[in-house]
């Protein structure tokens, strides 16, 4: 797994865990699939899903992520050169029929669910022993939003996933939000302060590392690897609301600043609320930035 040594340490020393793969590729799709929201942040709707094309084929799995987005998840046992444009090829065909997805959607996760799914950025996850060079290199010339994964078993009851390759599809994260910044403070002329704060935000998010892919919505836009970790609202005229994938028992709450909002209505993902008002504020949450990408 990339040079990664996992060792089980004992009073009398330590004893490496060697890494290995799946004895067959149904065992990683089945683990997968079974805790699929905590592996990869995707809700599971269905296994083995048939394609009504001239070409056939079999969608591994569908699922839908924190986000509205769809996602098509393809898994394989080793390296193989052919997982990518095959998922492409599943991920067009789902795109193009989006009242069968829906009515999926509909029926496992309810009609408000069906209503929002994101079609702007539906997603491919591809689950796999290894990625060549040249994968890495293909999905980043492709417009699609595509995350390689490898994974590696340890033992007998640990898994590893390592984020490979993590793009998104469309416009430059960093150019969208600028422009997004401009409109919006154009609109309100008041607002620029709350504006400059915000573009620090994302100047931060941004840097904390590769593969920071960018989800809009109408109420937030999700900072995410393969899953969430920062959601930002719209800055209001005093403050800039993040919630972050942070536990808030582990935090010192500070009133003004952090919340525990598990069990409260908000927008966006996270349990932990990060109030912005100063330049300030942005320094003292970047902890915090921290610990949520590194969950994700």
């Amino acid at each position: 797994m990339s040079g990664l040594k996992l060792f089980h340490t004992t009073k009398s020393g330590v004893i490496e865990v060697m890494p290995r793969l799946a004895q067959v590729e149904a065992d990683v799709q089945s683990l997968v699939e079974t805790h699929m929201e905590t592996l990869l942040g995707v809700t599971f709707l269905a296994s083995e899903c048939v394609i009504g094309c001239v070409d056939g084929g079999r969608i591994d799995s569908l699922g839908l992520d924190e986000n509205g987005a769809p996602v098509v998840v393809e898994y394989k046992r080793g390296v193989d050169a052919g997982v990518i444009n095959q998922g492409l090829f599943y991920l067009s065909w789902l795109v193009d029929h989006r009242a069968e997805f829906e009515h999926l959607v509909r029926r496992r996760l309810g009609g408000t669910a069906a209503s929002q799914v994101l079609w702007s950025g539906p997603r491919l996850i591809c689950v796999a022993g290894d990625f060549t060079r040249y994968d890495v290199h293909a999905v980043r010339e492709h417009r699609r939003s595509i995350d390689l994964v490898r994974y590696r078993f340890f033992g007998s009851d640990l898994l590893g996933l390592e984020t490979v390759a993590s793009v998104s599809g469309g416009m430059p994260a960093a150019r969208r939000a600028r422009r997004q910044a401009v409109a919006r403070a154009a609109a309100d002329i008041q607002s620029v302060s709350m504006m400059e704060l915000a573009s620090a935000v994302d100047e931060v998010l941004l840097g904390l590392g590769d593969g920071v892919n960018r989800v809009e919505r109408k109420t937030y836009r999700a900072n995410q690897r393969l899953r969430n970790f920062a959601c930002v609202c719209p800055p209001q005229r005093s403050k800039l609301l993040v919630y972050l994938k942070v536990d808030p028992k582990d935090v010192d709450l500070v009133p003004g600043f952090t919340r525990d909002v598990s069990g409260l209505g908000h927008h966006g993902t996270g349990d932990l609320e990060v109030q912005l008002r100063t330049p300030r504020d942005v320094e003292r949450a970047q902890d915090l930035f921290r610990a949520s990408y590194a969950a994700a």
